[in-house]
């Protein structure tokens, strides 16, 4: 698995980027991309100073959750109440599957939009230098505080084996996004998903919703950018070293986050 900070081991700047990051996404946790970005030394720091104010505008997360809506894939068959039960997932938990869902179909997108800004600078692009419109950006209410994520190792083998189904390789090594990782505290219900999931990410009406989300990203990041005042961080820019790591971790974001956008919906309204 990638190297990830965990939330809690967090400290100074990145603590203090962790709790903004929280507020603006309007989730109670922090993503894999933000954990990871974090153990590169200053990649994160910059990063923030240079993106952070089109997340404080709320121009960044408009522009992603216009990219994730309005997405035409043939629904999952409804799980039946009675299903859930026998995996071990009550009312209680069937709410919080649902906040889960729903968590990863909010955050996605956002995520996919500050990986296209930081890349579009790393690669030379310059911010649009615009003076703040001076609107003020209004969270939605955060989630109730997920799971937490199951590490693989903590798994029997075959409960392993299923969870694995869902990850991808970067840098030739296993990445499994969090949707997963917290599903995976009912086995029954993460099987029962491998079953029914696995084959729709590469069924072509599927694909062509992460190709749309992808590309509506692609089209809204120029806008954004053109929101941003010049960078003036304190902190120098990631070398190229650094530049090239990010860009080939993003590439896997850039598969994996309309995978959650798409399936995390489907999730969600497949439930009883």
């Amino acid at each position: 698995m990638l190297r990830e900070i965990n939330e809690t081991e967090a400290t100074g700047d990145i603590a203090r980027i962790f709790e903004e990051v929280r507020h603006l996404w309007g989730v109670p946790y922090i993503s894999a991309i933000h954990r990871h970005l974090a153990t590169r030394p200053g990649v994160l720091e910059w990063s923030w100073d240079a993106v952070g104010p089109a997340f404080r505008s709320g121009a960044a997360q408009a522009a992603g959750l216009r990219a994730g809506a309005d997405l035409a894939v043939p629904p999952l068959n409804r799980i039946s109440r009675d299903a859930m039960c026998v995996w071990g997932v009550d009312d209680k938990a069937l709410s919080t599957v649902r906040e889960v869902a729903e968590g990863f179909v909010r955050v996605a997108p956002v995520n996919m939009m500050f990986a296209g800004l930081v890349k579009a600078l790393f690669e030379g692009q310059a911010p649009g230098g615009r003076s703040s419109s001076g609107a003020t950006w209004a969270p939605p209410s955060a989630l109730p505080v997920p799971p937490a994520m199951v590490a693989p190792d903590a798994l029997d083998a075959a409960a392993r084996g299923v969870l694995m189904q869902f990850a991808s390789l970067s840098e030739g090594k296993p990445f499994v996004p969090g949707l997963y990782r917290m599903l995976a505290h009912w086995p029954g219900l993460l099987a029962h998903l491998s079953v029914v999931l696995v084959p729709r990410l590469t069924a072509a009406e599927t694909t062509a919703a992460f190709d749309l989300i992808r590309a509506r990203i692609d089209a809204a990041v120029p806008g954004v950018l053109a929101t941003l005042p010049p960078v003036t961080s304190s902190r120098p820019m990631p070398d190229e070293a650094e530049r090239t790591h990010f860009l080939t971790i993003g590439g896997t974001y850039r598969k994996t986050s309309p995978e959650l956008v798409v399936l995390g919906r489907l999730i969600g309204d497949a439930l009883p």
